[in-house]
């Protein structure tokens, strides 16, 4: 993929990049290292007057940033206002808690005599350069929820932005600029994606985290375990939405629209597959199939859109072939299922509910990243469990249900790294974020997120003499 701002909704080309060479990658290498030397040296009070400096400036910034996301990758304008504001709070709630939350740990009494020690503690510290390879889906959240917490934990971080949103990723490096942090603290590389292995390889890179698909993050794994460092994988995702019988049928209806289609149904925590109760299938689907056909289609700076076009043409391409595969082994479209007819540009594609999914269609096991719904009837809570954990992927889940028998059991038995019971599935810095499963491994956001990047030290005093 060129390294390019393409509006998917027009399909015109707007700007294209130069990758950056050798010299200019090693210039931002040796930057990024010599500034993690001085930032890991820095007090908790400064690194949070500077993310917080960095969160204020996003404020200003958020109605022009949010027209350069929606133009590279084709969001609602709405909904980048919104990712732009929830950035700066996250950056705002990193930089209030990140001391706390990294503070030193102290054994028991008991335990530091028993070792023969006089005292000990357990102390975090800063890793190094963090390497983050990050996609096009949230091209400001999925930075900042890394670079909030790398950042407060006194790490220095290199972005490899997808292709597609370089206008965004520069906008980042020069948010940080801006706010006051040392050169090299925070950089944007414009590399394709064949010019990452290098890097990741170099000696003064200590980590990386990666969101993104399921070959790339076993690229970028197989490549950091050859030189045995830490990565965070957070990869896709096919989340269930299940609907028991006590639930609020009308709510959760709503709120399935909104879980399938937010981000034009380009998020790997939408929910992707829905799972609903005989007793109440037919009302739910009924309800959620006529919400997701109502909505509206279209250019997405306009106030009116719901549903804006998907990223890329290949994504459509994606999306319709696991739905044209779906059809021609027997799934039902209650809806779309094609192209917009009144938008001959773009990449559009219709929110589509597909019926009567079953394992041997495509759609079951593969993540569709764009505003297609699968639905499943089940006889019971076992079968609902049985669906849900037939997937290759566990992100997230979401679970109507007012019964607490029912609730406690999709806790314990849901394979996924997260259960949302009577709402739908979001982020937030407070709580941890990631999967099981081909959805990766480790934790984003919290207390978790931020020390999976720091170097968890024992640190322990003999008697004194």
């Amino acid at each position: 993929m060129p390294i390019a701002t393409v509006n998917p909704a027009t399909g015109e080309t707007l700007k294209t990049f130069d990758p950056m060479g050798p010299e200019e990658i090693e210039r931002r290498l040796a930057a990024a290292y010599a500034a993690f030397r001085r930032h890991r040296s820095t007090d908790f009070a400064e690194r949070a007057r500077l993310l917080d400096r960095a969160a204020d400036l996003l404020d200003e910034d958020r109605d022009t940033i949010a027209r350069t996301m929606t133009t590279e990758m084709g969001k609602p304008l709405a909904a980048a206002r919104a990712e732009a504001a929830k950035c700066a709070k996250a950056m705002h709630w990193y930089a209030a808690n990140a001391e706390a939350l990294l503070a030193d740990e102290h054994p028991s009494q008991g335990d530091v005599r028993d070792s023969g020690a006089e005292h000990a503690r357990v102390h975090y510290r800063p890793l190094g350069v963090v390497l983050a390879v990050m996609p096009w889906n949230f091209p400001l959240w999925q930075v900042i929820r890394f670079a909030a917490p790398a950042l407060m934990a006194g790490n220095t971080g290199l972005l490899k932005h997808a292709s597609n949103v370089p206008q965004t990723a520069l906008y980042l490096e020069d948010l940080f600029r801006r706010a006051g942090y040392p050169e090299g603290c925070f950089q944007t590389l414009l590399i394709g994606s064949g010019a990452v292995e290098a890097v990741l390889r170099d000696p003064r890179v200590a980590a990386a985290t990666l969101t993104g698909s399921e070959p790339a993050g076993r690229s970028v794994a197989a490549v950091a375990g050859d030189e045995v460092k830490k990565t965070v994988l957070e990869l896709g995702g096919s989340d269930p939405f299940v609907v028991m019988p006590s639930a609020d049928l009308e709510r959760a209806a709503r709120t399935a629209v909104t879980a399938r289609v937010q981000n034009n149904g380009q998020s790997c925590i939408a929910a992707k597959r829905f799972i609903v109760h005989t007793d109440v299938y037919d009302a739910f689907t009924a309800r959620f199939t006529e919400l997701m056909a109502a909505l509206t289609v279209g250019d997405p700076m306009a106030d009116s859109t719901d549903v804006g076009p998907l990223a890329t043409e290949q994504g459509r391409a994606d999306v319709e072939t696991l739905v044209d595969d779906a059809l021609q082994r027997g799934a039902v479209a209650l809806c779309g299922a094609k192209r917009p007819e009144s938008l001959s540009n773009g990449w559009y594609y219709e929110p589509t509910v597909l019926a009567g999914v079953t394992p041997q269609m495509r759609i079951h096991h593969e993540e569709a990243f764009g505003p297609v719904a699968s639905l499943y009837r089940v006889e019971d809570l076992d079968e609902a469990l049985d669906v849900a954990n037939d997937s290759p992927f566990g992100l997230s889940s979401n679970v109507w249900t007012r019964d607490e028998d029912e609730q406690r059991r999709f806790a314990r038995d849901m394979e996924a790294g997260g259960v949302f019971f009577n709402g739908m599935t979001a982020s937030h810095p407070a709580f941890p974020f990631g999967g099981v499963k081909r959805s990766g491994y480790g934790r984003e956001l919290s207390g978790h997120g931020i020390r999976e990047f720091c170097n968890v030290t024992t640190v322990w005093y003999g008697p004194a003499e």
